[in-house]
């Protein structure tokens, strides 16, 4: 199994078409041949989950069980096609799953195709929040995300979603496992966070997942938004 995630970016200008995406690759990703899962999806401006969506930047996020279809969509899908027509940039990265759980829209998404793994590391976590949960969710996301950005191995992130306020997600990528169990268990910020989820029920569904990050390419603002760190990947294949 290959998980992709795709960011592109559009001139304001073309604003529009982003919308417009939105509803018109519905059609060509349901009927793709060996896609078992996907996902369209907004950003938000800043690295992690955030109430101000960036108009110029939006994501796919696809699953395959077969590597080849996976290369054919990527070199002639009507969606590339698209995106090489009418956005600015595109950043992608392919990802094998290592571990996942919970649950998104009812399904399992993700099934993990080996555990030991040394070296970066990425994470998606995924909550859709309960509406009487909102205003509690939305006053611990600055400090979450601040814990977050000033943690060692951090590389970097990008908030997404697939609806305005209550179904968020966030990816992001640490120089090693180790540095994400670190954040995860012995940040004091996020386990109180964490707790407090649990405590007071703010999620009606969600997802925890990490992979291995096979191979990345492209550039967002002009830069890679890995900035070279992952020496095991070949972040400049050329995949014109």
């Amino acid at each position: 199994m290959i998980v992709s995630i795709t960011m592109v970016r559009y001139r304001k200008a073309l604003i529009p078409f982003a919308l417009l995406a939105m509803a018109v690759h519905r059609l060509p990703l349901a009927l793709q041949k060996g896609c078992c899962f996907w996902k369209l999806m907004g950003s938000g401006k800043g690295g992690t989950f955030s109430l101000n969506p960036d108009w110029q930047q939006w994501s796919l996020l696809t699953v395959w069980d077969d590597q080849q279809e996976l290369e054919r969509f990527y070199e002639r899908s009507f969606i590339l096609s698209w995106w090489k027509k009418l956005s600015t940039e595109q950043w992608t990265i392919w990802l094998s799953p290592l571990q996942a759980h919970g649950k998104w829209d009812g399904k399992e998404p993700f099934k993990a195709s080996e555990q030991q793994h040394t070296g970066p590391v990425a994470v998606l976590t995924r909550a859709t929040i309960r509406f009487n949960r909102l205003k509690n969710f939305w006053a611990h996301v600055d400090e979450a995300a601040k814990s977050m950005l000033e943690a060692e191995g951090y590389i970097n992130s990008f908030g997404v979603g697939e609806a305005p306020a209550y179904r968020q997600a966030t990816f992001s990528v640490w120089e090693s496992l180790d540095d994400v169990k670190n954040y995860a268990y012995r940040s004091r910020t996020h386990a109180d966070i964490i707790k407090k989820t649990r405590a007071e029920g703010w999620y009606s569904e969600e997802l925890f997942a990490r992979f291995k990050p096979l191979k990345a390419w492209g550039t967002l603002n002009g830069v890679d938004p890995l900035h070279g760190k992952l020496n095991l990947i070949n972040l400049n294949e050329d995949h014109s």
